[in-house]
Parts: structure tokens; sequence; C-alpha cells
């Protein structure tokens, strides 16, 4: 089985579709806001990931007031994180978190801090000590600035880090960040990042003796 290593200093990692498979919960409540608001659930669903609520709602809605895209995100937020069936870890995260305990590593999710904390948690998967969530940055991905926040908070610039990203809009922002992008899950196959991988299991973590961090990634 042939393998790629990629090697870098700090990690930062989306949490819905990376590191918490909560497409069903999502699936719900966009199909319901979407059939509530006269379009189409399907076409809905091929935008909602990666992105804050507000931002998937200016894509569908583009003619609508930006208050009320805000208003409607709030409710949906609260939906969400009170729904939390069929949250589960991807495949191989409760090792591979295990494996990077002790390493520079950042959760940059476009959920807020009560999302987060309810997805992890029913995932029983470790929240990260730096994290930058929603209400940290000003603009939903694909704009860059959770990686960028993310990468300076852990004290590295953007070369030294790689992203973990399952869906268009995380994978833009972290090419925008000038940083490299493992694929994580099936949205991400297409997209061409610098490695893919179906799931966690498929990489193993080694920390050099600097401390450099060395992803082996294992072909599918």
């Amino acid at each position: 089985m042939s393998a790629t290593v990629l090697t870098a200093s700090a990690l930062l990692l989306d949490m819905d579709g990376t590191l918490v498979n909560s497409d069903a919960v999502v699936e719900r409540c966009w199909r319901r806001w979407a059939l509530k608001h006269g379009l189409d659930p399907e076409a809905a669903l091929k935008v909602v990931h990666g992105r804050q609520g507000y931002a998937t709602m200016a894509v569908l809605l583009p003619d609508r007031p930006v208050e009320e895209n805000y208003a409607d995100n709030r409710v949906l937020l609260a939906e969400e994180t009170a729904d939390v069936d069929g949250v589960v870890p991807v495949g191989g995260a409760p090792a591979f978190m295990a494996a990077i305990a002790g390493l520079p590593h950042a959760l940059v999710t476009s959920a807020d801090s009560a999302l987060a904390t309810a997805r992890m948690t029913a995932a029983a998967l470790p929240m990260p000590a730096v994290r930058v969530t929603a209400e940290q940055v000003g603009a939903s991905k694909p704009d860059p600035e959770g990686f960028l926040k993310g990468a300076a908070e852990l004290g590295f610039g953007p070369a030294d880090c790689i992203v973990f990203e399952d869906s268009e809009a995380g994978i833009a922002a972290g090419r925008a960040a000038r940083m490299r992008v493992v694929g994580v899950g099936p949205r991400a196959a297409a997209l061409s990042p610098d490695a893919h991988v179906e799931d966690l299991t498929q990489i193993r973590v080694e920390t050099a003796e600097d401390g450099t961090i060395r992803l082996h990634i294992s072909a599918a």
C-alpha cells in the first residue's frame, strides 16, 4: 500500500464532515428550512456544507435582507444544537484526536461554540484547547479568516499548517489561506486537495525529534 507523507508544525481541523459526521442533523434541519421557503431541498443541500448558516441563506435567497438571514440563522443554530440524533465520530477520529493530543492543533469550524460543544460531546471527541468558532470571525468560509486566526493563535505561519476539510467552501478557505489541505470524505474527493482520505483511519501521526508533525497518509 502506497503512502503520502506530509509534514507540518500545526494542524487546523474542521469539525462537521471531518471529525464529526453530522450529516443526518444538517439534512433534517436544512430540508425543513428549504421547504419552508419554497426551495428545492436537494439544491439547498449542495451548498450548506462548510458555510455558516447566514452565508448559505445568502446564496439560496440572494435578494433577502441580511438581517433576516442572521435572524433565521439563530433559529437554525438552536435547532441544530438541540438535535444530536445520529451525530457520530468520523471513522478513525477518536484515535486521530488521541494521537495529536499533545501537538499544536486547533478546531476551525463554521459552527458556533454551543453547536461545536454539542456535536463534539455527542461524538465523544475531546474539544481542542484552541478553537475558532463562528462568533470569532467576521466572514464565513470560503473566506480564509478562520484558518488564519487559528494559525496565528497557535503561533505558526500558513506554510507551517495543514488544514483538514471535507467541503468545497472549507477547502477553498484553506487554499485562500495558502495552507495545504487534506480532504476528508466523499465531498472532498473531487476538489483536488493536496491529499485525500475516505476517513481518518488512513492517517498515522508521527512526531519528529524537532517537533515536526509527520502525517503518513495511506492510499484508499
